[in-house]
């Protein structure tokens, strides 16, 4: 047994989070107290007597209240700790410090490629796309046609991805639902990764394909070509056909070179899955220090799940850049309680059952971890889902709490690395910008070292500090930006997590 089996987060908590499994009876002789109950690794234990209705204290923030009295050595879990409503002072733009950039010529470099309108990428693939799922099955076909034995003559190109989605069709042909939707298609057709991509058709979709290149301001040529199914006389033409179209772009695609270019053109969207008590005293913080580092360097980190930063977006209100900036946030969090009214959902408290298994007793909590993927940056702007992110530094994307979907809006805004912190074990990957996976304690990461990239666990061991950390993580970063495969790139993951943000069916 450690000396100390609990990690103390702040001098005003009144609880304390346990390293790994404590038995029911051991001394916490730093707390002066002993264990009443079990206390499973992650989660907490009463320091102190806590009155019915008083707050619990993690990190010197609220999480809940006590449920019943408490006495000290109590496990506090979601059957001790009750959901309510919080008073906060938003202080808009009150805390802002501006950035301290470092001079470009001091700026971290990576290899990157260098897109003829000067943005950057990370990787290099061809999108076969579809504007509604009528064309899924003949973009799964002309994609699985450009194995590896194909692509072997085209050593530049990282593949040929079909962006399967589920709508298109049965919905309106126009408002917020539709907008979203091509916004989110029309973000990877441009995204800097995409070398090259072809847009697939029925010939009969609510999303037309017309109306859908209008609206996104795409001009076909070389790198961007269409199909209409209906058009070329069915399927089995149709793939014959698509997949002349892609052997065309491929010698296009395959000039792309990398050379060295400064980390401000790094985009990473950051996501959270699979959460547990150590999320927010390891990887999250980690990820955070390091996203710190990458804006000092001019680059750019994305925070979404607007679900999961529910009770502590006051953090984020109070550093935005300007008081308007802080609204939309709140705005934004305003819209989702209003939709989630009534509804058994994150945001009025409940959490998964792997997150809850993880130690989190309720969304307080697991925002509190999760916002701290953003460190203490400033917040520079807030974009709606799927929106082209142009400020640099550390911005929200509304997005849901299901990584699919928030990964998936982050890309389309622009991310060209995906980092995803994990405490119980996730499998997620995504493509065209591809994920790396932090792990937020050294068991599961052990457990799950062909999935993870990162061990973020010798920060609960004691053998790494945040700060020490963030910088591994920033320099991991820098070599997958420069090509270096993820462990989900390895495995294949990522082919089938494109999943727009599906609003508005209609019928």
């Amino acid at each position: 047994m450690l000396r100390n089996p609990f990690i103390r987060l702040d001098a005003k908590d009144n609880v304390v989070v346990a390293r790994l499994e404590v038995p029911a009876g051991t001394a916490a002789a730093a707390e002066g107290t002993t264990t009443l109950q079990k206390v499973p690794a992650g989660h907490k234990m009463a320091t102190r007597f806590i009155a019915k209705g008083e707050p619990v204290l993690k990190y010197a923030t609220v999480i809940g209240f006590a449920a019943e009295d408490v006495e000290p050595g109590t496990w506090m879990h979601s059957h001790n700790i009750a959901f309510g409503d919080l008073v906060k002072d938003y202080r808009h733009a009150q805390d802002y410090v501006p950035t301290d950039l470092l001079p470009p010529d001091q700026r971290a470099q990576f290899m990157g490629i260098v897109r003829t309108d000067g943005r950057v990428a990370t990787r290099n693939y061809v999108g076969v796309f579809i504007v509604s799922h009528s064309g899924a099955t003949v973009a799964r076909h002309i994609a699985k046609h450009f194995d590896a034995e194909v692509l072997a003559a085209y050593p530049h190109v990282d593949g040929v991805v079909p962006y399967i989605h589920e709508q298109g069709s049965g919905m309106e042909k126009s408002g917020e639902p539709m907008d979203m939707l091509r916004r989110t298609l029309g973000g990877y057709i441009r995204h800097p990764n995409t070398a090259g991509a072809l847009v697939i058709a029925l010939g009969e979709e609510h999303n037309e394909l017309g109306a859908f290149l209008a609206h996104q301001r795409l001009e076909p040529g070389p790198r961007l070509r269409t199909l209409v199914i209906q058009e070329v006389g069915g399927t089995r033409k149709a793939i014959a056909a698509g997949i002349a179209l892609v052997e065309a772009m491929l010698p296009l695609a395959d000039t792309a070179r990398r050379r060295s270019v400064s980390a401000e053109h790094i985009m990473v969207g950051m996501q959270c899955g699979g959460s547990d008590g150590f999320s927010g005293l390891s990887a999250n913080p980690a990820l955070g220090a390091a996203m710190e580092i990458l804006i000092r360097h001019g680059g750019t980190a994305i925070l979404s799940e607007t679900s999961e930063i529910y009770g502590v977006e006051h953090t984020l209100t109070a550093r935005a850049r300007t008081p308007a900036i802080g609204q939309k946030l709140v705005d934004r969090i305003d819209w989702w309680l209003d939709y989630n009214k009534g509804r058994d959902t994150q945001i009025n408290g409940q959490v998964s059952p792997g997150n809850n298994a993880g130690g989190l007793a309720n969304v307080l909590e697991k925002s509190l971890g999760g916002a701290k993927k953003g460190g203490n940056a400033p917040l520079m702007e807030v974009y709606e889902y799927a929106e082209p992110v142009t400020q640099h530094g550390l911005v929200f994307m509304d997005t849901p709490g299901y990584d699919p979907v928030s990964a998936t809006g982050q890309i389309a805004g622009g991310a060209n690395l995906i980092c995803f912190t994990t405490g119980r074990g996730s499998c997620f990957g995504s493509v065209p910008a591809p994920t790396i996976k932090l792990a937020s304690n050294s068991p599961m990461y052990a457990r799950m070292a062909g999935d993870m990239d990162i061990n973020c666990g010798p920060v609960i061991d004691g053998e790494a500090s945040i700060a020490e950390m963030g910088q591994r993580i920033f320099e991991q970063v820098l070599r997958h930006a420069s090509g270096e495969a993820t462990k989900s790139e390895a495995l294949g993951v990522g082919l089938n997590e494109f999943v727009p943000w599906p609003l508005g069916v209609a019928d």
